[in-house]
């Protein structure tokens, strides 16, 4: 073998070595499979949901005031104007995660272009950052749905939530609006709270950070 074959038979093993070594390309995404999706982290890829477990809005009794606000909202959102994400709080079988469902259901039924619900679990939320930026880039309206949201002692994902969502330079992106449901309405347990109080240099601050 001559020098020049030996040398581009290794060049070739580093490019091939630097290929396993690179992270994987950015799934392509395609809203246009379906109405409603489940974002998968593990492959970041959003699987289509073909029929979404949703009943009729008029059969959610008892919650008629918030429902009008979450389905005004959610009619803002789909024709282009300016919506705000919302937290629906509250004790366990109050229809919350029904009424988002059914929301968008009806919203669906009236606009000709209707935003993809996307469904990301709770114990994924620190993917978050990563769905905003691939959902930046599409057309298509987008509705973030995640259920029973809530933080336990010892996580942080909640402050890249709060910096994606409000505070980080790039922000939500403005075809991207973000529903959660939630049996807390400040999201953490108080014990969480109360241990800031007792260990912190500055208990006030410590304590507005986390609920903020």
């Amino acid at each position: 073998m001559t020098q020049d074959a030996r040398l581009a038979d290794l060049l070739e093993r580093i490019a091939s070595a630097l290929e396993r070594l690179a992270p994987p390309p950015m799934p392509t995404l395609d809203l246009a499979q379906a109405d409603a999706f489940v974002f998968e982290a593990a492959s970041g890829r959003l699987r289509p949901v073909p029929r979404v477990a949703a009943v009729p809005l008029e059969l959610l009794c008892g919650i008629d005031r918030v429902a009008d606000i979450l389905l005004d909202n959610t009619r803002r959102f789909a024709r282009g104007l300016p919506a705000n994400n919302a937290l629906l709080w509250g004790a366990r079988g109050m229809g919350k995660s029904s009424l988002v469902k059914a929301v968008h259901a009806t919203v669906a039924r009236e606009v000709a272009q209707p935003p993809a619900l996307i469904e990301i679990h709770r114990e994924e939320i620190d993917h978050l950052p990563r769905l905003l930026h691939l959902l930046a880039r599409q057309e298509r309206r987008c509705l973030l749905f995640c259920d029973d949201l809530s933080f336990d002692a010892g996580e942080t994902s909640y402050k890249s939530l709060k910096a994606v969502l409000e505070g980080g330079l790039e922000g939500r992106p403005p075809n991207v609006l973000f529903y959660a449901t939630s049996n807390r309405r400040h999201l953490m347990p108080r014990q969480m709270i109360e241990n800031e109080r007792s260990t912190a240099i500055h208990p006030g601050e410590a304590v507005e950070e986390k609920v903020s």
